[in-house]
């Protein structure tokens, strides 16, 4: 369903380069969910976006192949581009209350985009409204219809948002951390709820985070980003039992789960790397405690090291 090949995304701003993506490729098949994890800088947004073509054209070159659906997305015209956005793809951004319009009702901008690619009735569309609005669990909807965005709870807005998504029926999802602004309690509903709609409709998903915990809830596969590259990539289980690259071993210790009462939390000396003048090897290099010449050097490549798994490390055998 998604098929992205040495996808290469580079921004250019005051006569500065920057490589923000460098050579992901990524497949996703019908009704799997992907979870792209990394540290904030590493790329994911930057992916996820220009998937649906929505970085600015004038500073913005990608390179690759982009398949959606059978869609070459890079291959499209603007008014192509307009009319796939939305019924074969849509997309859940991080924070709904700067996503959706201010200055229109939930209800407005959920029929508009019902009618922008069916041919409903306002009347019609309406209903198609209320019953996606009932879908993501949403209390007295037809009130809500009738609401503003700054009307509802957080946790409300990202379900319209969620709504609004899916309500032209598109075969492919990307959220871009759509639980980041939630709190704890509200953002295991949310999860809950994209994992049952995924299963109920069939949709294939690829779900940005940084927070593991979330990736667990709903991802059948992770890839792991750093420095615009993914260097690890396999089944959820996999990962969590068997990590194989320095940097997600990293990102694991580096969380709460299972840490004892008192005792600090393990973090990754260091940061991130400039996307404007990025390190000759591994990006990760200067931040790995294990790494040699070849690694400032070279670039590793992908290389298999279990069913499903793959990881970019010169240290694994």
């Amino acid at each position: 369903m998604i098929d992205v090949r040495d996808l290469h995304v580079t921004f250019t701003r005051a006569n500065k380069t920057i490589q923000a993506v460098n050579g992901v490729s990524l497949a996703v098949k019908q009704g799997e969910a992907l979870a792209l994890i990394g540290e904030s800088g590493s790329g994911k947004s930057v992916t996820l976006r220009a998937l649906m073509r929505l970085h600015p054209a004038g500073q913005t070159k990608i390179q690759g192949l982009i398949e959606i659906g059978g869609h070459d997305v890079l291959g499209m015209s603007e008014k192509e581009v307009q009319k796939f956005r939305g019924k074969q793809a849509a997309m859940i951004f991080q924070e709904p209350l700067l996503a959706l319009d201010p200055v229109y009702t939930v209800g407005q901008q959920i029929i508009e985009c019902i009618r922008r690619h069916k041919p409903v009735s306002k009347a019609d569309a309406r209903q198609i409204a209320l019953r996606a609005l009932e879908a993501v669990r949403i209390p007295s909807p037809e009130k809500r219809l009738a609401s503003y965005p700054h009307e509802m709870s957080g946790g409300m807005r990202q379900r319209a948002m969620i709504a609004l998504a899916l309500c032209a029926d598109p075969q492919v999802l990307l959220a871009d951390e759509p639980t980041t602004a939630l709190d704890a309690t509200v953002q295991i509903q949310v999860l809950i709820l994209m994992r049952d709609l995924q299963k109920k409709l069939g949709l294939s998903i690829i779900f940005v985070t940084h927070d593991i915990g979330a990736a667990v809830e709903i991802a059948d596969r992770v890839a792991v980003m750093y420095g615009g590259r993914i260097v690890e990539e396999g089944t959820i289980g996999s990962i969590m039992k068997d990590a194989r690259h320095p940097y997600t071993k990293a990102l694991l210790k580096s969380r709460q789960h299972g840490m004892a009462r008192g005792k600090p939390l393990d973090v990754i000396s260091g940061s991130p790397p400039d996307l404007s003048n990025l390190p000759g090897g591994c990006t990760f290099a200067p931040r790995c405690a294990f790494a040699n010449d070849q690694c400032q050097s070279h670039i590793p490549e992908r290389r298999q090291v279990g069913s499903h798994h793959f990881v970019s490390c010169f240290l694994v055998s």
